[in-house]
């Protein structure tokens, strides 16, 4: 599964910010600790101020493991 990857500035940039009517980002850490939005949010996006999500370079998700 591909997700969109993303700073630590950009995920402090996203972190509560609607998307779309209604719909806030979620912005999660992975495996190897890097930031994500899925790519539905990045697809989704239609908020002018954050279109900059639909280039974002997708990497391949690595599952957290939890202890």
């Amino acid at each position: 599964m591909k997700v969109a990857i993303l700073t630590q500035e950009q995920k402090d940039l996203l972190s509560n910010v609607q998307y779309t009517t209604d719909i806030y980002f979620r912005p999660l850490l992975d495996g190897d600790g890097n930031w994500y939005i899925s790519i539905e949010e990045q697809d989704a996006t239609t908020n002018p101020d954050f279109l900059w999500v639909k280039d974002l370079p997708l990497i391949d998700f690595k599952q957290p493991i939890w202890d």
